[in-house]
């Protein structure tokens, strides 16, 4: 494992019309084309799943959309991303954003869920769901109803050395907080994080 590898190429696509002005990332020059393509199928499928999200709760009217992204890892062979979604039709109350993200292997192209970060049989749902119960109570985050456990596939994405797991507007939280993001540090997750996964990959010092 290259500890000391560079970074990948990204370039800023748009998605442009009347209305809509969306930016979200495409990786260039890997090695292994196929696992460009895939990657680079992967995040835009996701932005084009948030235009859906959003042409799903919008009222009918002019609405006008904006759209970006972020980098979070892009070290050690594995890229994470996350990419946002901001509509606002006139007439409603306030505008609504959906969040999501795309992490994944340089070299192979394989597409991370969240089980895949852990090792088979690990009981990961219980795990996070107690950190961030925990979290959420040192934090003083104003809930819905009383926080029970994630889902099997809990959006999240990678940074450095650090797991976060979030959620949209509304799913556990009020619109005001905004998207409650739980970091979690991969050395309190070492006992259960697959060997050779990217936790272990953004681990090894």
């Amino acid at each position: 494992m290259d500890l000391n590898r560079l970074p990948v190429t990204v370039l800023t696509r748009t998605i442009t019309r009347p209305g809509t002005s969306i930016y979200y990332p495409q990786l260039t020059g890997l090695a292994n084309q196929q696992a460009e393509t895939q990657i680079n199928r992967a995040l835009l499928q996701t932005v084009q799943g948030l235009i859906h999200e959003q042409q799903r709760v919008q009222v009918q009217g002019n609405t006008q959309m904006q759209g970006s992204y972020e980098i979070k890892n892009n070290q050690r062979g594995i890229f994470s991303a996350t990419m946002n979604n901001y509509a606002y039709t006139p007439q409603m109350a306030h505008g609504m954003t959906f969040l999501g993200s795309v992490s994944a292997d340089v070299d192979t192209g394989k597409l991370y869920a969240l089980r895949d970060l852990f090792k088979p049989g690990s009981d990961y749902i219980k795990v996070l769901s107690t950190m961030i119960k925990a979290q959420i109570k040192q934090r003083q985050i104003p809930t819905l109803s009383d926080f029970t456990t994630i889902k099997p596939d809990q959006d999240f994405y990678l940074a450095d050395k650090t797991l976060v797991i979030y959620f949209q507007l509304y799913e556990i939280t009020p619109y005001y907080v905004g998207f409650p993001m739980f970091p979690i540090s991969v050395y309190d997750l070492e006992p259960i994080i697959k060997e050779d996964g990217p936790l272990s990959i953004l681990a090894a010092s």
